[in-house]
């Protein structure tokens, strides 16, 4: 987005909405890696395929934040933010009452593109009003009722499932949604639309079909008899990225201003931040199949190992600040993405001989890693962006957010499917673990989390001391 929304003072209110919103998607997202057995179960497919449903909404996300910024900039925050919230609550509504996965994947597009427009314009106008020195306090605001949903969800989805249906988990958003749109009304300032605003169609076309087509790849690329279309598509979206990064490098309005990446601390968050996210974010989603499927675990024991990672997450919450202020964004950064491999890798090594009280005290130290790293990038990147520079920063990081988040559902499915059939190839007496595939992943990722670690060890010293307040 280009032009200015009306001039705001930070304002706490306003910030407490946006990360509502973010609840809201939350809520959604971790509750339903928790019903996904059921969801597979009353579809008659398996498990892991079920997840094609998340990675619709995370693709749909991914594709239309671009499109949605151009609508905040053509129409105006207020109501493209209000009425991101109402299709967001209409598409629950749907999505609970999906006959078949492939109407609950059609709905949950539907969310998405409500999502595309809901979280990202919201925390725009956020990013808009505060100074530099208080953007580690908006952050907090922001991150908070965020953290919060994924600490409850997994408990509310595992007795939602097994007590009532898995529906329930979209019907709990109607009350929010509801809430949301009137406070919406109230506190986002009106104005800021221009109505001359273009669009750059050729870089939105080969964006949104490079980042699909990335997806799907890699979703296909799981299934062993269509790893050959899978690469071909994967090649596709790929060479469309490429081309659209080469389209709005050369024309004068493009959808994106690659110029931002010139700056060493944002770079960092789209680069080693990327591969963070993505394995962050492919744990929700392995985890609850390895203990159901794995271990024969029901949902709710299952949900309540699972919000162990989200009591460690808001649990240290309180702590970020202090550290990032006492050691600097590299270190922190380092640290996090470092102790999280090795969360992962204890995960890996994980039986079910282990008792409950040890695998929950692993999974809550994942959840304090996490959140470290996850609001320490969160912060840095906007650390030395300059103003004209900020809406195509969040654009940006918005869209590489979510594709992160897409991705690392689809990768901790293609690693869980590679896991299975390099098992069963091992022979009877590996395959005898119903658990060995998921084992196998959480290595996986563990050694992918590595690349972080070496990203963030390339960050200068004194990255981000303008918004840490340590010299």
């Amino acid at each position: 987005m280009t032009s200015a929304p009306p001039a705001s003072a930070w304002n706490p209110r306003l910030a407490l909405l946006v990360a509502a919103t973010f609840f809201m998607e939350f809520l959604d997202g971790t509750a339903l890696t928790t019903a996904l057995p059921a969801i597979g179960a009353d579809f008659a497919v398996a498990a892991a395929d079920a997840n094609v449903a998340i990675t619709a909404y995370l693709v749909t996300v991914a594709m239309g934040i671009p499109f949605g910024s151009w609508l905040a900039d053509r129409f105006g925050p207020r109501s493209v933010f209000t009425g991101a919230i109402g299709l967001f609550t209409i598409a629950s509504l749907l999505c609970a009452l999906s006959p078949s996965l492939g109407a609950l994947t059609a709905f949950r597009a539907l969310q998405g593109f409500a999502g595309a427009m809901m979280v990202p314009v919201g925390s725009l106008v956020v990013l808009r009003g505060t100074p530099k020195d208080e953007l580690l306090k908006a952050t907090a605001f922001l991150v908070w009722p965020g953290l919060l949903a994924p600490v409850v969800a997994p408990l509310v989805g595992g007795a939602l499932t097994q007590y009532l249906s898995w529906h329930w988990i979209f019907l709990v958003n109607l009350p929010l949604g509801a809430a949301a749109v009137v406070a919406a009304l109230r506190l986002v300032p009106q104005g800021g639309a221009d109505p001359g605003r273009r669009l750059d169609w050729p870089g939105l076309g080969l964006t949104t079909a490079g980042v699909a087509a990335v997806v799907v790849g890699l979703e296909l690329l799981g299934h062993g008899g269509e790893a050959g279309t899978g690469a071909a598509v994967l090649a596709v979206g790929l060479l469309a990225l490429a081309a659209a990064v080469a389209w709005m490098r050369r024309v004068p309005a493009p959808l994106f201003d690659f110029g931002v990446l010139r700056v060493r601390t944002f770079r960092a968050t789209q680069t080693g931040g990327f591969v963070y996210r993505l394995t962050i974010s492919a744990v929700p989603f392995m985890l609850p199949l390895m203990l159901q499927d794995g271990f024969g675990w029901d949902p709710v024991r299952s949900g309540l190992m699972v919000a162990a990672v989200f009591v460690g997450n808001i649990g240290i919450k309180p702590a970020t600040t202090p550290l990032i202020r006492r050691f600097g964004f590299r270190p922190v950064l380092v640290g996090a993405a470092a102790a999280s491999a090795g969360t992962f890798a204890l995960c890996a090594l994980a039986g079910t001989d282990w008792p409950d009280p040890l695998l929950f005290a692993i999974l809550v130290a994942s959840g304090v890693f996490r959140s470290i790293g996850f609001s320490a990038y969160m912060t840095v990147q906007y650390a030395d962006v300059d103003s004209p520079q900020l809406p195509s920063a969040n654009a940006i990081s918005n869209t590489l957010v979510q594709l992160a988040h897409a991705l690392g559902v689809a990768v901790g499915a293609l690693f869980i499917r590679a896991a299975a059939q390099l098992v069963e190839a091992a022979g009877p007496a590996a395959a005898d673990s119903a658990a060995a595939p998921y084992r196998v992943a959480f290595a996986a990722i563990a050694v992918l989390m590595l690349a972080s670690v070496a990203d963030s060890l390339l960050l200068p010293r004194h990255a981000g001391t303008e918004v840490s307040g340590r010299r």
